[in-house]
């Protein structure tokens, strides 16, 4: 299949786009936090019913009084952002082209409950590798764009973008771009739209770089060794207890879409909750990630009312398997040991039969471009070194 064989061209203009939202939804933002209907106290100690009644409280009192979210446009409009339209869709992505000469062109891609805020810190390390403990020969050119459902990309208004469509609006991306030859990363949902990518991957893919791996076997065989049968019993419980978020979106994106659009404290604890029991912390997020860098994430989300439009992106990936077939591109793979998701190399040679690189980091989990991003671009880096030309 080509890469653009089912993607509508029509206008390839590229044009510039900055991050400015209206001081009117800040302001509303903020009388509706500060008439929050808060629940009653949890019952069950610490957060074994969900986010504890104090944290929200906390949560919503920075956010309401100390957040700043100029402070972010600010930040992210340093860089370059641009909108073109594929797939009769807006799509908003970051370009930022390195200094040095023969840079690698790699997309960065986003999963769930993340966004583009996952990769900011990462922009200026990988455009500009000189400054920040790197070679000229490390460089990226950076391309970032936010997947239809999040963010400032434009919403789907049909059925019908699920993962391959996601993976094909890509690779046209990095070919209106005029890149010939390029690389890719990403975790969580992202790397399940890229290892869709890298069953069927289009002319340009040269390989790709993923924290978070699908390969995951539907049963054990007699045979399986101790670690498959931890990591088995970590898959059962991500798709049984912890799946609950996911059941939810995949089944009824709709109902959960309306407490997402109206609640900003509602929008907050679906995504202030995962950062805490995905995140390699000491008991609070905080531990793992910024206040303020959440606040980033929880705050495009309600802007955007990302909260429906990420929901709906899961009920089109709701058949989608875990495992699917061999990714026949090289790939390098990054684990933190602490993410919620286990996979042993055994299974992990078996969807992705070109591994070229594979390094097990202690710190970090699930959010590693957050909570670790400085290791992240010393990954990036050493990962894909062997497929520059």
């Amino acid at each position: 299949m080509s890469e653009t064989s089912q993607v509508d061209r029509g206008d390839e203009s590229i044009r510039p786009y900055r991050i400015d939202i209206p001081q009117k939804d800040i302001d509303d933002l903020k009388r509706r936090l500060a008439n929050t209907r808060w629940p009653t106290k949890e019952t069950a100690s610490g957060w074994q019913q969900g986010v504890p009644l104090h944290k929200a409280r906390e949560v919503a009192d920075y956010w309401q009084n100390k957040y700043d979210w100029r402070r972010f446009e600010e930040r992210a409009n340093a860089f370059p952002q641009f909108v073109t339209r594929i797939d009769n869709l807006d799509i908003h992505f970051f370009h930022v082209r390195s200094k040095h000469p023969g840079a690698m062109p790699i997309l960065l891609m986003h999963g769930w409950p993340g966004s583009i805020v996952e990769f900011i810190r990462l922009i200026e390390p990988l455009v500009d590798p000189v400054s920040h403990g790197g070679r000229a020969e490390d460089a990226f050119d950076v391309v970032l764009p936010s997947l239809p459902g999040w963010g400032f990309t434009e919403a789907p208004q049909e059925e019908g973008w699920g993962m391959e469509r996601m993976a094909r609006m890509c690779t046209a991306l990095m070919d209106r771009l005029g890149y010939k030859r390029w690389v890719v990363q990403g975790g969580d949902y992202g790397a399940h739209v890229l290892s869709d990518l890298g069953e069927h991957p289009p002319k340009g893919l040269a390989g790709m770089h993923l924290n978070l791996l699908f390969a995951f076997p539907s049963a054990l065989g007699e045979d399986a060794t101790d670690e498959e049968r931890e990591a088995f019993n970590a898959l059962m419980w991500t798709q049984g207890e912890e799946g609950g978020f996911s059941r939810i979106q995949k089944t009824r994106p709709q109902t959960i879409g309306y407490l997402l659009t109206d609640s900003p404290i509602g929008q907050a604890m679906w995504i202030y909750e995962k950062f805490h029991k995905w995140t390699d912390n000491e008991g609070n997020p905080e531990d793992a990630i910024s206040i303020d860098e959440m606040l980033d994430n929880i705050s495009l989300h309600w802007f955007t009312q990302s909260g429906i439009l990420s929901a709906r992106a899961f009920w089109e990936a709701r058949n989608t398997s875990f495992a699917g077939t061999p990714v026949r591109v090289p790939v390098a793979a990054t684990i933190f040991k602490n993410d919620i998701f286990k996979y042993p190399r055994s299974w992990a040679d078996q969807r992705y039969p070109n591994l070229i690189y594979w390094n097990e980091l202690d710190k970090g989990s699930h959010f590693g471009t957050l909570e670790a991003p400085e290791a992240m671009v010393r990954e990036i880096r050493a990962g894909l070194a062997g497929l520059r030309e």
